[in-house]
């Protein structure tokens, strides 16, 4: 386990735990993107032996704790996308960047139907399709990312 990669696993974690804690509100608070499960997408996929689900279901319980919510639900959240992550990880460094795109809009958006899952039986409001703007906004931070130089070991055939 070099620690070099180890620690640049937690820098980032801790960077995008930053982000979410900032005061967000209004319009930018219900696009704000789930930095914290992008930055777990990019790290399954570049180091799944560092980080995996497990480190998932630990930032989830923090997100929890930090959020004020249920408790559990983005352990849960973010746990199940962590698995389809990392089934299907071989095969995402291996497709090109839209296609790599595409599959972590589909991650994001299973993190955002398990959180309207529980936030629907929990009582709350019915939200409507303004709930998956984080979703869009996600990708399009990915993308950037990407075109920036994410390594995220996909061919550069197609972009």
């Amino acid at each position: 386990m070099p620690p070099s990669k180890l620690k640049s696993i937690y820098l980032s974690l801790i960077i995008a735990f930053v982000f979410l804690l900032l005061p967000w509100s209004g319009f930018a608070l219900k696009i704000r993107p789930d930095f914290i499960l992008l930055v777990i997408i990019f790290w399954l996929i570049r180091a799944p032996n560092l980080c995996n689900v497990g480190t998932a279901w630990f930032t989830g319980l923090f997100v929890d704790l930090a959020t004020g919510g249920i408790f559990g639900q983005y352990a849960l959240a973010y746990t199940i996308t962590a698995f389809f992550a990392v089934t299907y990880q071989r095969r995402l460094v291996l497709f090109n960047h839209t296609q790599q795109l595409f599959y972590v809009f589909l991650l994001l958006m299973i993190s955002q139907i398990v959180l309207l899952i529980i936030k629907t039986f929990s009582g709350a409001d019915a939200l409507g399709w303004s709930y998956f703007l984080p979703s869009i906004l996600g990708v399009l931070l990915w993308r950037v990312a990407v075109i920036f130089g994410l390594n995220t070991g996909g061919r550069s055939r197609g972009t």
